[in-house]
């Protein structure tokens, strides 16, 4: 852990107290402003902007004089208690469902709330803003690849019905909009923990949505089958921590760029950091164990999450043995 670090958490508990008398305040909104809705938690973030707990995965609601923009829906059971909290926090229509990737934790409450929302657009394919906004749903934005995961294949049942499904997708790097006075960049982040993960920028408010790419309950969740790989993980991780500030030179402030994940808490550059090492370290020793010609079974038994199965190998459908496995799977053994 870095000095600054050290320094930032000291402050914040309350151990050390400096900088204060030698620094001009400066008014700040404070941060994580706690309500209860229903059983749902509502974090005011910024003044803006919220984050919705207890719902499956986190969601980031944006407000402002444009309406409502929604970062994934949560599951589907939650999703009239998500209005609900929604309509307490601003009087605006929705006009965005964006989803992260194509989850059932993510993606469960689509309908429900695009159906509460009113589109901004003419018809589906308009790419611009009407002067006067339109009756209908709101839109759902995702990468290509999530509402190809969406779809039902030919002759199944899609798990999902047809008003969950993006009405709107991408299959390039970035997709941008300018809304409630601030630019929001959805980064596609291919094959990390799927093939349709997306990082959701928000530039002034300076919040980032990483969904289930960042998760510090434990060990990253690689879904093999969806795509996932461990390099693409890593790479998502890095841009995250290209994307967050931390609070410096002023470390005494709890300031800095905000990073909802999938699950979980609240997190800082810092928090990604230290995550990102530990992925990488796990990785690294896996592949050096691969190339060693070790069988995943010589792997698991080398135990190559040492060090970290404590803080991150919990007891859950995730468990360190499943990470490992996916490290060695997705690891090109040259």
């Amino acid at each position: 852990m870095t000095l600054q670090r050290r320094m930032a958490k000291a402050v914040r508990r309350g151990i050390v107290g400096l900088a204060a008398a030698c620094c001009v305040a400066i008014p700040v909104f404070t941060p994580f402003v706690n309500a209860q809705v229903g059983d749902l938690e509502v974090l005011q973030l910024r003044q803006n902007f919220f984050m919705i707990g207890g719902a499956g995965g986190n969601i980031g609601v944006q407000i402002g004089e444009d309406g409502v923009v929604v970062v994934d829906a949560g599951v589907a059971a939650k999703a009239d208690a998500v209005v609900a909290a929604i309509k307490k926090l601003s009087a605006q229509p929705i006009r965005y469902v964006i989803d992260t990737s194509a989850d059932a934790d993510h993606v469960g409450g689509n309908e429900t709330i695009s159906k509460a929302g009113q589109t901004l657009f003419t018809n589906p394919g308009s790419i611009g803003i009407t002067g006067d906004f339109l009756g209908g749903v709101a839109s759902i934005l995702s990468a290509e690849r999530v509402l190809e995961r969406m779809t039902a294949p030919t002759g199944r049942t899609s798990p999902f019905p047809v008003g969950a499904l993006p009405t709107e997708s991408f299959d390039f790097p970035r997709k941008y909009m300018y809304l409630n006075g601030e630019g929001i960049e959805v980064l596609h982040q291919p094959a990390a923990h799927s093939d349709g993960d997306v990082l959701v920028f928000f530039r002034r408010s300076d919040v980032v949505a990483a969904g289930d790419v960042l998760d510090t309950r434990h060990f990253p969740v690689i879904d093999v089958a969806k795509g996932g790989t461990i390099n693409g993980e890593i790479a998502a991780l890095n841009r995250l921590v290209d994307l967050a500030i931390p609070s410096v030179p002023i470390v005494s402030r709890d300031a800095g760029t905000l990073v909802i994940p999938g699950h979980g808490r609240i997190c800082d550059q810092y928090d990604i950091a230290e995550y990102r090492d530990m992925v990488t370290i796990v990785r690294d020793r896996v592949r050096d164990l691969k190339k060693a010609g070790m069988t995943l079974a010589q792997v698991k038994a080398a135990s190559p999450a040492r060090g970290y199965t404590r803080r991150y190998g919990v007891d859950s459908a995730w468990t360190t043995d499943n990470f490992v496995e996916a490290v060695y799977q997705t690891l090109d053994a040259k």
